[in-house]
């Protein structure tokens, strides 16, 4: 599943495979988590693409080519994807409570990118929410920092 983001971490990154590739395994499921919110829109827009790689530039510390080819792999893993688990469980496995919030915020802040919140960006949002143990106080509260932050209401 991982051995494309493995292949160029290791390549462009460094040169230790081990704890390394884990690090960067994490990277793709949670680029993969914020470009299914992109993809279960109907209408894609740039700004919704935009906060992804912000997101992904700042919170993993990549350069915009690392960022935009992070979130090229991780669209490939999203479409040829199952279902979410495979990107919930590293997340899970790896991300303490506060760092699965903030990555739920995130996709809000996709979501809102557009200024419009589909039916079906709110159902995907729920879903990982519920996989990533985000009490629904805690999935309602990042809803609201990431409306306000867009400016959404």
């Amino acid at each position: 599943m991982l051995s494309s983001i493995r292949d160029f971490f290791e390549r462009n990154i460094t040169a230790r495979p081990t704890a390394v590739t884990e690090k960067h395994s994490i990277e793709l499921a949670t680029a993969a988590l914020l470009a299914e919110v992109v993809r279960s829109d109907a209408d894609v827009q740039p700004a919704e693409r935009d906060v992804v790689l912000r997101a992904v530039r700042e919170k993993f510390g990549l350069s915009e080519t690392e960022a935009q080819t992070l979130i090229q792999l991780a669209e490939e893993e999203v479409r040829t994807a199952n279902d979410y688990y495979q990107f919930t469980s590293l997340v899970n496995r790896h991300f303490s409570q506060p760092q699965k919030l903030r990555v739920v915020e995130l996709m809000w802040k996709v979501a809102y990118a557009d200024a419009e919140l589909s039916a079906h960006e709110n159902h995907v949002l729920r879903r990982i929410a519920e996989l990533l143990h985000v009490t629904h106080a805690d999935y309602i509260a990042a809803k609201m920092r990431a409306r306000d932050a867009a400016g959404a209401g």
